[in-house]
């Protein structure tokens, strides 16, 4: 299975005025992880839209799971990887560590989708090509959705 490692340093801005990161920007921090894992794969998101005639990989559901704050100044490394494909979903699983330390697990369900009939005011769940599947090194068949 294919894993991309991304250090991050927190910065003044991503933080509260208690100084530790504001949740939603670790979502930020991971819709990013994801785009650089697609690109650990091959895959550069503007060439793959166009290629698979796709209008995203939206997060339809998302678990996070916050163990230990992060704060201003520190590097934090975000470990992202796909365990589960299905047809048309797949779970990004990111894993944010502080040293040896597990702070932040998440997963996000994803959907490649299109627009029908090339309405941009609508969207449908596509196939997931088995080339883009098979370049992230599947999981076992247990793991399959």
């Amino acid at each position: 299975m294919l894993i991309n490692r991304r250090t991050i340093r927190i910065e003044w801005g991503d933080c509260d005025p208690a100084g530790i990161v504001y949740f939603p920007r670790y979502f930020e921090y991971f819709d990013i992880c994801t785009n650089a894992l697609f690109e650990r794969a091959g895959f550069f998101k503007p060439t793959m839209l166009k290629s698979y005639g796709i209008a995203g990989i939206p997060v339809v559901d998302m678990k996070t799971t916050f163990m230990s704050p992060s704060r201003f100044g520190e590097d934090v490394i975000v470990e992202s990887s796909i365990p589960k494909w299905g047809k048309s979903s797949f779970v990004v699983q990111h894993r944010l560590m502080k040293g040896d330390a597990l702070a932040i697990e998440s997963f996000e369900t994803r959907v490649w989708v299109a627009h029908p009939d090339g309405d941009p005011e609508k969207f449908e769940a596509r196939a997931i090509p088995s080339e883009v599947k098979e370049k992230f090194g599947l999981p076992d068949e247990t793991q399959r959705a």
